[in-house]
């Protein structure tokens, strides 16, 4: 099994922290995740400044919203040269395959490569009880998570993301060359936070992950690179 990506989140909102994390991370982890927070405070501007200084840029923003408007959002960020970009699964088949349509188009329409395209299952803070008593949906965290994967193999998505825990499911459902990114990693003595549906990295990467997507274990260290290092390590 070849060792899964390493992807930092940089869920800061202060730029000038997440360019030195770019600038002394870049040789040790395999990509940048750039979420709502930073992309909030800094705007496109600021992901094409990160995408020049690194290989692979995921742009995390979570689309969900009707088929033309998240078509039009995926066909906006398509044009940063982004690698990944992601949207929710639970829009639907409908929104799914307008993403997938507008994020093919305006790459050939650029002559660029298009970014992978990820939808987002059940977000990692969110369990069953949350699901069922605050959502009304029925079923497992887990058993949903693996729903919505088989969705977005059906419509032609490149993968999800989902937390370590339904990897495993996920994996034989949808087959080798299925993306799976996974949130909620933390290393054994590492605070939860907000998480719920977690897993150490060796977990995550045993369950099948590709990509290990970790942040405030990392960022959030006193050394940030040498707490990288230790996950490489572990792995």
């Amino acid at each position: 099994m070849n060792r899964p990506e390493i992807c930092l989140a940089l869920d800061v909102d202060d730029p000038k922290q997440a360019l030195d994390l770019v600038k002394n991370l870049g040789g040790t982890v395999d990509l940048f995740k750039i979420g709502l927070q930073l992309y909030c405070e800094q705007g496109n501007s600021f992901v094409s400044s990160i995408k020049t200084l690194v290989a692979t840029v995921f742009l995390d923003l979570k689309f969900f919203d009707i088929p033309n408007t998240v078509a039009n959002a995926c066909k906006s960020v398509t044009r940063l040269g982004v690698d990944i970009i992601n949207v929710h699964a639970l829009g639907g088949s409908e929104m799914l395959q307008a993403s997938i349509d507008a994020v093919n188009n305006e790459a050939d329409r650029l002559g660029i490569k298009a970014p992978k395209l990820l939808g987002v299952t059940i977000l990692t803070s969110i369990n069953t009880q949350i699901l069922k008593q605050e959502m009304g949906i029925s079923g497992a965290a887990e058993e949903n998570a693996v729903r919505l994967a088989e969705l977005c193999k059906k419509v032609g998505l490149d993968g999800v993301v989902a937390s370590p825990i339904e990897t495993p499911k996920i994996r034989k459902a949808c087959g080798d060359n299925f993306i799976i990114a996974t949130p909620g990693i933390r290393p054994a003595q590492s605070d939860k936070n907000d998480q719920k549906r977690i897993a150490t990295p060796r977990e995550a990467a045993t369950n099948g992950a590709n990509i290990l997507v970790i942040g405030r274990p990392i960022y959030g260290a006193a050394n940030p690179k040498d707490a990288a290092e230790a996950i490489i390590k572990e792995l």
